[in-house]
């Protein structure tokens, strides 16, 4: 089985020369498959190619997509870079742990990626629901802040360092689902919680779906298994619309006089 390497995925870059550097970085250790989430100035910007110094070939390759929900679609690992796991429950792991856990699922088969943030604020937490794990490089605390290109260039050197996939613990027998998958199950179990008004207060709603989402993502459910869960909530919802409509049916019946016992007619009359 060829083993394949990750998705680079960058989410809102704002520079070409960024996006140049970082696929320099990609060819350096192996990595081609560059995917940018609504670039900042477009695409493409000579200045990348001018940046990637002969690096040109991840560039050419690169796609863009406007939702990072399709551009993570058809992976099954997803790693987050980031400095701060900001509110998640997600497992938290250095360069070369991650590259462990990216080399074992790319030598299952696994489309596996690494997802980096804007140069201005990084990723938002509902970005880091969407995936498996944070990144987060040793940085001195009193300046955590990595350049997007040094970031990918860390990552990637790990990934090329790491070699022969190790043994890493936790992974199922089956693969994990793709994200297009979860992404299914997680929009029709938040129609359904909407259609139920489980998501109060309203304001509460973004963070009540971002935790659901870590919680489903932490769990690594495979193919089967979201099937099965769109089984249930399918189910379950039926029964919902089912006892609606029973309650309308009989709120909506004409209602009947009560019967009363016929009058006797009265002795002697």
């Amino acid at each position: 089985m060829t083993e394949r390497a990750p998705a680079v995925i960058l989410s809102e870059p704002q520079l070409a020369e960024n996006i140049g550097a970082v696929a320099r970085a990609m060819a350096n250790f192996g990595l081609s498959d560059l995917r940018l989430v609504r670039p900042r100035d477009g695409w493409p910007q000579e200045r990348a190619w001018a940046t990637a110094s002969g690096a040109d070939w991840p560039l050419e390759g690169a796609r863009v997509f406007q939702r990072l929900e399709d551009a993570i679609a058809d992976l099954r690992l997803v790693l987050a870079t980031t400095a701060r796991p900001r509110e998640t429950e997600l497992p938290v792991m250095s360069p070369r742990e991650a590259a462990a856990r990216l080399r074992e699922g790319a030598a299952r088969g696994w489309s596996v990626g690494l997802l980096f943030g804007g140069e201005r604020s990084g990723l938002e937490t509902a970005d880091i629901a969407l995936t498996h794990g944070i990144v987060t490089a040793p940085v001195d605390p009193r300046f955590r802040s990595l350049n997007l290109a040094q970031a990918a260039a860390i990552c990637a050197y790990e990934w090329g360092a790491a070699g022969e996939a190790p043994t890493a613990p936790g992974f199922k027998a089956a693969p994990p689902a793709e994200q297009a998958a979860m992404l299914g199950l997680y929009e029709q179990l938040e129609a359904e919680l909407d259609a139920a008004g489980f998501f109060h207060p309203p304001e509460k709603r973004p963070s009540m779906i971002r935790n659901l989402r870590i919680a489903f993502g932490r769990a690594r459910l495979t193919d089967q298994e979201v099937r099965t869960l769109r089984g249930v909530v399918t189910a379950l919802s039926k029964g919902r619309g089912r006892v609606l409509a029973k309650l309308a049916a009989q709120k909506a019946a004409p209602k009947t006089a009560p019967k009363t016992a016929p009058k006797t007619a009265k002795e002697g009359s």
